[in-house]
């Protein structure tokens, strides 16, 4: 593929990466929206998205392996679904809720920001990275397709894990929610 037909999807990705992490980091700053109970179902919803995403990659990484390509192809845009429910529910219940901040122990609100914080740098690293891997999928470029997704897998799948473990610990650890 030239360095031209590579320019648009490319500068796409780049834009819509910007305008969600733009999103995101709005969403975290300014104050909730009134009148919005806080014990909404979202947050159980996006770690069942999240759950469902690993399940989804694992299996398409198995497939792949067994050289099954139609099977990786699905269950590879499967989990691409799931992550874009899964942002929308996300961008939805902080714009209900705001921030939820962890109440606990102090050693246990360490163990919680030392899973935290690298969940969420990593997550703004996904979105490029996973539109670039579809988009060369899409576009029959399996060679550079190959060589982002040896990086997009481990990474999706680390975010997708510890994505579960933070609504475990903030809703399920965090004496507030019980």
């Amino acid at each position: 593929m030239s360095n031209r037909a590579e320019f648009v999807p490319l500068a796409v990705v780049a834009l819509l990466t910007a305008a969600l992490v733009g999103v995101v980091a709005w969403l975290l700053v300014r104050a909730p929206a009134s009148g919005v109970p806080a014990d909404s179902a979202l947050p159980a919803l996006n770690a069942s998205l999240n759950g469902a995403t690993t399940l989804c990659l694992v299996f398409g990484w198995l497939a792949i392996r067994m050289r099954r390509v139609r099977w990786h192809r699905g269950w590879m845009l499967t989990a691409a679904g799931l992550s874009a429910c899964f942002l929308v529910s996300y961008v939805v219940h902080h714009y209900q809720v705001g921030s939820v901040r962890f109440v606990g122990p102090a050693w246990l609100r360490a163990l919680y920001l030392a899973v935290l914080v690298p969940h969420v740098v990593l997550s703004a690293a996904m979105v490029p990275l996973v539109l670039t891997t579809l988009w060369r999928a899409l576009s029959a470029d399996f060679a550079r397709h190959r060589r982002v997704a040896r990086w997009t897998l481990p990474l999706w799948l680390v975010v997708s894990v510890t994505g579960v473990l933070v609504y475990w610990m903030l809703y399920h650890l965090s004496p507030s929610f019980r």
